[in-house]
């Protein structure tokens, strides 16, 4: 993901003098071909993110086209009061990228871990959130994202992230993308979480259950036309994020549901539990504590289809 958004910077910025990129010190070496094609637009802003965040919303005033680039725990959770003063309260047109979302610095322990971020950045007024699946819908994100005008967060893993589409995709914010078609149960997954389920689906097969699986990458706006069509269609939906159950995509979903008491269908959201981990791991190991893995998922979304009563709009928390 991180070279696939170094690429497309490239080909944005090329197309477009007003586009600038700032950096918390990291991505020096990645952003070479940037530097060497866009000479004088490539900011290292430090160890100083809020500083940084404020620096591209006085750029932004300035007519041009900031996108801010760190890790996502410091992107968001260390700055947030400047982004919602500085970027969401004057509706700067700044584009927010966070890398390593999630669990993906497991190994540099909770101080580097980012399951919040989605939360906290959803409900500022005006801001748009995305989770690309793979390298092809970062390269969606990336474009849409400088389109719109307005301020938008994307939240990208680390690394090596497999491709979970054959070719790249239709790329629309707010449009859920269907990577495998299903007809017992509709996975709805955002981000890194793709590829997971995408593991999942293929060990619930084995189970005699067919699962369709969405990437759901826009957290906001949601996709109301496809939950409504998810939620009429399947008996369970279930959404995924390497992200809190609470706040992110599984409770911008239960929100929609409270809202649409006519859906039919349960939904059961997994995503991190609510507790730290106090130890340094890798992603893999982070995952296993958080029930984050393809087995666990088949397992507990088999549970839900055979052990919880039909009961319109049910919500339990995984």
């Amino acid at each position: 993901m991180r070279n696939a958004f170094a690429a497309e910077m490239v080909k944005l910025a090329v197309a477009d003098p007003r586009v600038v990129l700032l950096s918390g010190d990291i991505g020096n070496r990645l952003f070479d071909e940037f530097q060497a094609r866009c000479p004088g637009r490539f900011f290292n802003c430090g160890v100083a993110e809020a500083n940084m965040m404020s620096m591209a919303a006085g750029l932004a005033i300035s007519g041009l086209r900031p996108v801010v680039y760190t890790i996502a725990a410091f992107a968001t959770v260390r700055c947030l009061e400047q982004i919602r003063v500085d970027v969401a309260f004057q509706r700067q047109p700044i584009v927010i990228v966070g890398v390593g979302a999630g669990l993906s610095y497991a190994s540099l322990n909770a101080t580097h871990h980012c399951c919040e971020d989605i939360a906290y950045l959803r409900m500022m007024p005006g801001m748009t959130v995305v989770c690309p699946a793979d390298s092809w819908e970062v390269g969606g994100a990336m474009r849409a994202a400088l389109s719109t005008g307005n301020p938008v967060y994307v939240r990208l893993g680390k690394k090596g992230e497999p491709m979970v589409h054959s070719r790249e995709p239709n790329f629309e914010i707010g449009k859920a993308i269907v990577v495998r078609p299903g007809r017992d149960v509709c996975l709805l997954a955002t981000g890194t979480m793709v590829a997971v389920a995408m593991e999942a689906a293929t060990a619930l097969d084995q189970e005699g259950v067919n699962a369709q699986v969405v990437s759901f990458h826009t957290v906001k706006p949601l996709d109301d036309h496809f939950l409504a069509q998810g939620f009429r269609r399947f008996e369970l939906v279930v959404t995924l994020e390497e992200h809190s159950a609470m706040g992110g995509l599984g409770g911008s979903v239960a929100e929609w549901l409270s809202d649409h008491p006519g859906a039919n269908g349960r939904l059961l959201r997994l995503g991190t539990g609510d507790h730290f981990i106090y130890t340094a791991s890798e992603q893999k190991y982070a995952r296993e504590v958080h029930g984050l893995t393809s087995t666990s998922i088949a397992e507990r979304t088999l549970g839900a289809l055979k052990g919880a009563p039909r009961n319109r709009g049910l919500v339990r928390v995984g």
